[in-house]
């Protein structure tokens, strides 16, 4: 009996066959994230229900040296939740129960399944919401967040998911559950808290979230700015910038972004525009109105030829719904595409959009912009039809490009979608050997037998025992230099 079979055999008599999956065609289900390049049918599915459910799980895998990954909602965009062929899949999203408000000390305690707009639906009667806010936050879950670090069109005044996170209950890859962090703002100890967000579940599952509560905003003020060209908009947001104004959030879309979202959702964006700005401005009305003239003051200097503000939520709520649906309305202009995630300062905006553009040109493949101006982070769309005789590898050239145009101008290949899959190969183009091997001694510190979430993040199989230096029968963690293990 193989590894698998004896794993299928076990939790199919601890956890009946009603949380086991065996049957091909429901397992092709789960054959991908939102990254559907990249398939692979698992070899079993387990619908967990609760934090037993996945340390029973997790325990199993274990002990058989069977690989096991998480999945939340599916939503992911770097392929972090791609399957094993021979491996586990712990489904975690029948786990979305909201466990604790405590309003007072603005905390919640939730399921890691439950999905990041409720958790604002819930707390926003008492005055407060979550801050992390995904473009697909109707549908993605905590703890999916909690594993990319992910951020979205606020994230340039609130940050990322990590700066919300106080506490994590972990199955680790042994299938002990331990309690890192809790309801402190700053515990004391290693930053473990720190290591395990964005770390894409390669270092255990996350059963459950203590996550901080934002107030709610006394003013929120929307502006639809439309310029010309992607230069006049990207001048724009460096004078706000520079102008010392943080606005919750500033987003951007190009002309191709645009003719998306107006055939997807309708939603009405200046005519003839080559560039949109949408700005948000929140916090006290005092501030707000300041901040909102000096807004409008460097849009129109940099060359906005129409400008609207939201004058209450339906219009606020339409603003957005275009720049929200961007990725799915893409749809609407090309069969497939591929959706990249680097960052650039914020200076280097005008120059890495024309070398996309001629990047390209040159290729013959359209690429659409949409993406968080006020802190850099890109979100190109590289369009492309799979029935054309060569079309998925020039789109792939061209996303890789892309990759190399952000490290070549200062910054990194990814700002919120993670590396997962898709990007594990353009890590050594970022980082050292001794980087990925320091990084890879923390990740065999939690997973010495490598079964958690294998072959994502990492360019090689890296497997722990194979790290250049490593002293045979060392802890991992010694060799960190941390003198004893925990």
């Amino acid at each position: 009996m193989s590894a698998l079979s004896s794993v299928t055999a076990q939790l199919t008599g601890t956890l009946g066959p009603d949380r086991v999956i065996t049957d091909r065609q429901r397992l092709r289900t789960y054959e991908c994230d939102g990254l559907a390049q990249y398939k692979v049918v698992p070899g079993l599915v387990v619908l967990a229900r609760d934090a037993d459910d996945v340390r029973t799980t997790v325990r199993a895998c274990a002990e058989h040296q069977v690989p096991f990954v998480a999945r939340g909602s599916g939503t992911g965009l770097s392929g972090g939740a791609l399957p094993q062929a021979e491996g586990v899949l712990v489904v975690m999203s029948q786990m979305r129960q909201i466990r604790e408000i405590d309003i007072e000390n603005q905390r919640a305690v939730v399921d890691p399944g439950v999905i990041n707009l409720q958790l604002t639906g819930a707390t926003s009667p008492d005055g407060y919401y979550f801050a992390p806010d995904p473009s697909s936050q109707s549908v993605c879950s905590i703890g999916g967040n909690v594993a990319e670090n992910s951020g979205g069109a606020h994230c340039l005044k609130y940050g990322f998911t990590t700066n919300h996170v106080t506490g994590l209950d972990l199955v680790t890859p042994a299938g002990e559950l331990v309690e890192i962090g809790g309801t402190a703002p700053d515990p004391p100890g290693y930053d473990l808290l720190g290591a395990l967000v964005g770390s894409e579940g390669t270092l255990g599952v996350v059963t459950s979230v203590t996550v901080r509560l934002t107030r709610l905003p006394q003013e929120v003020r929307t502006i639809l700015a439309g310029f010309r060209s992607i230069d006049d908009a990207g001048a724009a947001t460096s004078a706000i910038i520079a102008a010392g104004v943080v606005p919750a959030a500033i987003e951007m879309m190009d002309a191709l972004a645009i003719e998306a979202a107006e055939a997807a959702v309708h939603c009405g964006y200046p005519d003839g525009a080559g560039a949109v700005l949408v700005i948000e401005l929140d916090g006290h009305a005092a501030d707000v109105a300041g901040e909102f003239d000096e807004v409008m003051h460097h849009c129109q200097d940099n060359g906005a030829f129409e400008t609207r503000v939201a004058a209450d939520d339906v219009e606020r709520a339409l603003i957005w719904k275009g720049r929200k649906s961007a990725f799915a309305a893409v749809g609407r202009i090309s069969p497939d595409y591929i959706v990249q995630d680097g960052v650039i300062p914020r200076t280097a905006l005008p120059t890495v959009l024309r070398q996309i553009a001629d990047l390209g040109a040159e290729h013959g493949v359209r690429v659409a912009n949409v993406f968080h101006a006020g802190d850099g982070n890109l979100h190109p769309l590289v369009l492309f039809d799979d029935s054309e005789e060569g079309a998925v590898e020039r789109a792939e050239e061209v996303a890789g490009g892309i990759l190399d145009l952000c490290i070549t101008n200062g910054g990194s290949i990814t700002g919120e979608h993670g590396v997962g899959s898709d990007k594990a190969k353009y890590m050594p183009r970022m980082f050292t050997e001794d980087d990925l091997d320091t990084m890879q001694a923390v990740r065999c510190a939690f997973d010495p037998d490598h079964v958690s979430n294998p072959g994502k993040v990492f360019p090689t199989p890296r497997l722990c025992g194979e790290r250049p230096g490593r002293q045979q029968g060392a802890h991992p963690l010694q060799e960190a230099g941390v003198a004893e293990v925990f």
